[in-house]
């Protein structure tokens, strides 16, 4: 049998595109295939090309769009379609809402092969631009140029500060003005690239190691104060000084300004000294009652509105009454465990990272909690018949794990400890509908509520109240 011709580059016309995918793709149909279709809106009818061939699918971009759907907006941002932040922005929101509700839905009941006894409606986010309370942007002397009219000499600057290009790894486009976080992180942003250039002040080269400048990190919470970090490969004394008193005297809203030297080859932060040069060394947030710590390292919900809604939600899933003992896993710096401390007799939190559990300490400490306790270590390991033996069989468990969802010892454990409630956060409505089909075997699942932590995103949070048989 003769070797199948590939049909890349292809011209598909008229084609409709019918429905919104994962990953924030969306889906035509021909020929008997399914093809993916970015920065498409379901409605839309349009020239493709074809792109990529399989025997299964064809993945096409829009050439020509033809007639546009009915939830087709206008885009926002100067930087759609490169910049793989808000690839959602062409779609109006209330069909993102309706897109994301269907994502949840579709997901327990064709991977979790669940039933759900209540559907809740999606959680909205009240402010769909200027969400953010976190954003991480990197230097590069080698900027990613295909975004900007090259016929235009003032746009031919290969210094870059922003963010990294959709699969490109040592290239960063210049970011002007971005919608995420609110406007002063605008800023911060084009005044930092300014004075470095302005003083010649080198950015990092990703492939060849080499610059000063390598990252700046912003934070900010709902009080306007802001947390920032600036990122030097090198420790040079003048240079250091330079920035972070340029830092100091434009913006006093920043409250917490620190510097990190980063020598490695990557960029996280992790093991390395973060040093606080004006300020205190900390952010806080209040979250219904609770006020926390976040520390330049923290992990903390980027979006606070929605948060608020996500862990209110899980309190009320909760039903707590004051005599429960909670087992808050994968408890992360201890924000629902703590959120939910009022309506429980204890709280006991399992989270991977040593410095996230500290972090949950502080702020037990911080909010007058003396009935919350935190532990280190892996999931899968710490969660075993000694440990629940020695801390009590929990009445209401709540877990909030990563998008990977459980280890299948954890899922395990959980069906052997029989607890009343199981209220499971998710960031991924697929490994969550996969856990919950486990967790059929002794429970239903009660309640279901979807959340919009990222507007003009495909991503949705999702909230499953799970309840005991018998």
């Amino acid at each position: 049998m003769g070797k199948r011709k590939k049909r890349n580059g292809e011209i598909l016309t008229p084609i409709e595109i019918a429905s919104s995918g994962a990953e924030g793709q969306c889906i035509a149909r021909t020929d008997g295939k399914v093809v993916f279709v970015e920065k498409a809106v379901p409605g839309d009818v349009a020239t493709l090309r074809i792109i990529q061939d399989r025997s299964g699918w064809m993945k096409a971009t829009i050439v020509e769009l033809l007639e546009k759907s009915a939830d087709r907006v206008d885009t926002f941002c100067q930087h759609f379609p490169v910049c793989g932040g808000c690839k959602w922005q062409q779609m109006g929101y209330a069909a993102q809402l309706r897109y994301k509700n269907q994502q949840v839905r579709d997901a327990l009941k064709h991977i979790g092969k669940v039933e759900v006894e209540e559907w809740l409606p999606i959680a909205a986010a009240a402010e769909t631009k200027h969400y953010r309370n976190k954003l991480e942007f990197t230097f590069s002397n080698k900027g990613y140029l295909e975004i900007f009219d090259k016929g235009n000499p003032d746009h031919l600057s290969v210094q870059a500060l922003g963010y990294h290009a959709p699969g490109r790894f040592d290239k960063v486009f210049d970011v002007d003005s971005c919608y995420l976080m609110p406007t002063l992180a605008n800023d911060i942003r084009n005044g930092l690239r300014d004075l470095c250039i302005e003083n010649a002040i080198s950015f990092f080269d990703l492939k060849e190691q080499t610059g000063m400048m390598r990252n700046l990190l912003l934070r900010c919470n709902r009080k306007g104060e802001w947390l920032v970090v600036t990122v030097f490969a090198k420790d040079e004394p003048e240079t250091i000084s330079l920035v972070m008193d340029w830092m100091k005297e434009s913006f006093p809203q920043i409250v917490s300004l620190h510097f990190v030297v980063n020598e490695k080859r990557n960029d996280t932060l992790h093991g390395l000294e973060t040093v606080c040069v004006n300020g205190e060394p900390y952010l806080t947030e209040v979250l219904g009652n609770r006020t926390f710590r976040i520390q330049p390292k923290s992990f903390f919900q980027t979006n606070t509105e929605q948060a608020e809604k996500l862990y209110s939600i899980t309190k009320e899933f909760a039903g707590l009454t004051g005599t429960e003992l909670l087992y808050d896993l994968y408890s992360g710096t201890g924000t629902i465990g703590l959120f939910l401390a009022d309506k429980c007799r204890k709280v006991v939190g399992i989270e991977y990272l040593q410095d996230a559990v500290d972090d949950a300490f502080e702020n037990a400490k911080l909010n007058g909690i003396s009935h919350a306790s935190f532990f280190a270590g892996d999931m899968a390991k710490v969660l075993d018949e000694a440990f629940v033996q020695t801390h009590g069989k929990p009445d209401v468990v709540i877990t909030d794990p990563p998008r990977a969802g459980m280890h299948p010892d954890v899922l395990a454990r959980l069906l052997q400890m029989e607890a009343d409630k199981i209220v499971y956060v998710s960031c991924n409505p697929a490994t969550q509908a996969r856990d919950l089909h486990l967790l059929s075997e002794k429970y239903d699942v009660l309640k279901v509520q979807p959340v919009d932590m990222f507007p003009h995103t495909h991503h949705v949070e999702s909230v499953a109240l799970l309840g005991r048989r018998g």
